[in-house]
């Protein structure tokens, strides 16, 4: 978890200019210090000259820096802007200018590494920000023509490397969006924030002249909407102790279209990877009550030439998704837990079908695995926490237990069979004997196969499936299952039962 604080802290540092000088009051000198206690409060260093005139409050030479430093490495991170402008319009409401190009800075010394620094211009043009409301209840109207990142400096063990080494370059335009501050016990944020057309280049060449890599690509658009609750702690990068004192927040991410081309090239050889969808969502929330994780694509196409494949690849699929909900803080209480993983009508071209299939033998339609499983654990150990992470890799002990298990679906769908299943288990975590060395489970799971004897008829024709390892599979199919109620079809109920007996539809088999 050490790495996840140096994100979240990184993260903060890249976006200060467009949330976190937000935290302010409608005069500018309360603008400047609540900004700057805001971000002390969250760990940095915060410093600059101030210059009253008027209505008129401008900081110059600020410098925001944090320390990610480790027991393993050193690296500290670092923004900077010649100055920032604080001006009390007169109507309430107060306007901040920042400057066109500010600098990020990250240093350091990995464990085992080569001290490295890099500086990246972080680009606004055409930004405006208005706060208005009262100093407990705060909402900050923002907009920029253009806000971008590029990569303007990297040094490794004293030596420089050029763009023809290293490139990043991220751009966003039309970016806009509304975010409100409301002061109490905690401090809750909301926001909501939309942008045209995204793009990203990067490039990455060997030193040694031995390889090669290039990204680009971008998407039509981008929004966000999200928030949460923000206590405030000594040790913010503690995440255990920010989630006791309150801390939660869920956001979601969407986008329009999107294509990704990359090419590598190597002394074993090189080529192309293009991808393409028609949209994205990605949604993360955190609290007491776990980490989630959500994200799919739609429309995703992949099409690659590679310089050691015999043929062009061409997939496509309909939609991809990705679930993971997880428990974050050990507790005696078991907590829920939760995975899903869909590839759903997935194709490939009829030239890769003909690699193994030339006669169309078999049945060419979109193809689907789905899987959802959802549970109940025991978390035994604070694995946000660094030193009992680390500890936890040093034991051999468990970091927690499983207690119960929901199959909710497994669907396998492809050329022309079907595959359904779903049941529940619970387990005993004080019998670690019946099993040798795992949890006696306690249930059953429920199946359906429908096209399996049809499948590895057509296997066996086309020569891909021996008939003495289809006559096992048959064999198999008949200990564990029997008929259904449709043609070529077989069901099976798979049981373990309290003295842990494994029981194939009311067939004892251990």
């Amino acid at each position: 978890m050490t790495r996840f604080a140096r994100y979240s802290s990184s993260t903060a540092l890249a976006i200060c200019l467009g949330t976190s000088a937000a935290y302010a009051d409608l005069t500018a000198a309360n603008v400047w210090n609540n900004w700057r206690d805001y971000m002390s409060d969250m760990g940095y260093e915060v410093t600059g000259t101030e210059a009253q005139s008027g209505d008129t409050l401008t900081v110059s030479d600020v410098r925001m820096e944090i320390d990610m430093s480790t027991d393993e490495d050193t690296v500290k991170a670092a923004m900077t802007m010649d100055s920032v402008t604080f001006t009390e319009v007169g109507d309430g409401s107060v306007s901040i200018q920042v400057p066109a190009t500010s600098a990020i800075t990250v240093d350091g010394t990995p464990e085992d590494g080569k001290p490295f620094d890099l500086v990246i211009d972080y680009v606004q043009n055409g930004f405006d920000m208005v706060v208005t409301g009262d100093p407990d209840d705060l909402t900050y109207t923002y907009s920029a023509d253009s806000v971008g990142m590029k990569l303007a400096k990297l040094t490794v063990d004293g030596k420089p490397f050029g763009p023809e080494v290293a490139r990043v370059d991220v751009s966003l335009a039309d970016m806009s969006g509304v975010s409100r501050i409301l002061q109490g016990d905690l401090r809750n944020v909301s926001q909501t924030m939309t942008t045209g057309p995204v793009t990203y280049d990067m490039a990455f060449a060997s030193p040694d002249d031995d390889g090669s890599a290039t990204i680009n690509g971008g998407v039509d658009s981008m929004s966000f909407t999200g928030g949460g609750d923000i206590p405030t702690v000594d040790d913010p990068s503690d995440v255990n102790a920010m989630i006791n004192a309150g801390f939660g927040f869920e956001g979601e991410f969407t986008h329009g279209n999107g294509k990704t081309e990359i090419s590598v090239d190597g002394p074993d050889g090189g080529g192309t990877v293009n991808t393409s969808s028609t949209g994205g969502v990605l949604t993360v929330a955190m609290s007491e009550d776990g980490l989630s994780y959500s994200s799919s694509r739609s429309g995703l196409a992949i099409k690659a030439l590679m310089s050691k494949m015999p043929m062009p690849m061409d997939l496509n699929m309909e939609n991809m998704l990705f679930g993971l909900m997880i428990p974050v803080q050990k507790s005696d209480e078991e907590q829920d837990f939760g995975l899903k993983l869909a590839l759903e009508g997935f194709t490939m071209s009829d030239v890769l079908w003909g690699m193994f299939d030339p006669q169309a033998q078999l049945p060419r339609d979109p193809a689907t695995v789905a899987v959802d499983l959802a549970g109940k654990a025991t978390l035994m150990v604070n694995y946000m926490d660094p030193d009992a992470a680390a500890a936890m890799e040093a034991s051999e002990e468990a970091p927690g237990e499983l207690n119960a298990l929901d199959v909710k679906d497994v669907t396998v769908e492809a050329a022309g069979a079907k595959l359904n299943g779903s049941g529940a288990f619970t387990f005993d975590n004080s019998d670690m004997t019946t099993f040798d060395g795992m949890p006696k489970p306690t249930g059953s799971i429920d199946m359906t196969l429908v096209g399996g004897n049809g499948l590895i008829d057509k296997l066996v024709a086309m020569g891909l499936l021996p008939e003495d390892q289809a006559m096992g599979a048959r064999m198999m199919m008949g200990l564990f299952a029997v008929p259904g109620d449709g043609e070529d079809t077989l069901k099976s109920k798979i049981e373990i039962n309290e003295e842990g007996h494994v029981l194939a539809n009311g067939q004892r088999l251990k």
